[in-house]
């Protein structure tokens, strides 16, 4: 298991700041869907406020991962080239 972590901890170095990027920005999406699945099974007086807080925080975490997903395209052509 230990040498699985180095491993991981390893390939995670490697990673360009792009990737590191985007890959943070994956995350943060995953993360605003669980909050969004959390957030439909209540039932409360607050409850359209927080959907639409929560499709407010889905849409710029969207975003944000396209920008990012575009700025790693760039930087993989330009290393293409």
């Amino acid at each position: 298991m230990t040498s699985s972590m180095n491993q991981q901890a390893a390939a995670s170095q490697q990673k360009t700041r792009a990737e590191q990027e985007t890959e943070n920005e994956a995350n943060r999406l995953r993360e605003q869907v669980e909050a969004a699945l959390a957030v439909v099974g209540l039932r409360s007086p607050d409850e359209v406020e927080a959907l639409n807080m929560v499709a407010d925080r889905i849409e710029r975490a969207a975003r944000d991962l396209s920008d990012a997903l575009r700025q790693l395209a760039k930087q993989r052509q330009a290393a293409d080239e």
